[in-house]
């Protein structure tokens, strides 16, 4: 499993940088642009509150959406920042580690327990779902979604090993 949540958090950063890179190819004015960031910046507090639980350290969100909207640039540096700070965690976890389960609280008060493998688990599905919200509004509004599948990065991180031989 371990190896798995690695890889799966490589493809998240991976997937977060293709959608980052074609919202800014829209550009700042574009209303999917701006609906992108409510969006990612949700992910992103979301990303940053987990971390801050597995790590028993204190976060300073009350809630799990901001109150002020950040900059494309900003928030994608943030991410992206974000993003290399998982791989690091998660490759340096052992068994034990991923098991223990963490007593938090949620920032409405609620107590909450997970192991943090169950933590892990949740920042990758969340943010697919958020990038696929994102994917639905740029198709919606005829725009190119980012490419965001497994196998896509997959073939692309791992294209050697994944080479079929001719036909």
């Amino acid at each position: 499993m371990h190896d798995t949540l690695r890889r799966l958090f490589q493809f998240k950063a991976w997937a977060n940088d293709e959608l980052l890179t074609a919202l800014a190819r829209l550009g700042h004015e574009s209303p999917i642009t701006r609906l992108a960031i409510k969006a990612l910046s949700h992910t992103y507090v979301v990303d940053r509150i987990f971390i801050a639980h597995m790590t028993r350290k204190a976060h300073a969100y009350a809630s799990a959406n901001l109150s002020e909207m950040p900059t494309l640039e900003n928030l994608s540096a943030d991410i992206r920042k974000s993003d290399r700070e998982y791989i690091d965690y998660v490759s340096a976890l052992d068994r034990d580690q991923l098991a223990e389960r963490i007593d938090f609280a949620f920032t409405d008060g609620a107590p909450g327990r997970m192991s943090r493998e169950e933590m892990l688990m949740h920042v990758i599905t969340h943010g697919v779902g958020h990038r696929g919200q994102v994917s639905a509004v740029m198709l919606l509004n005829s725009a190119p979604p980012a490419k965001d599948g497994f196998t896509t990065y997959l073939h692309e991180a791992e294209a050697s090993a994944r080479r079929r031989a001719a036909a």
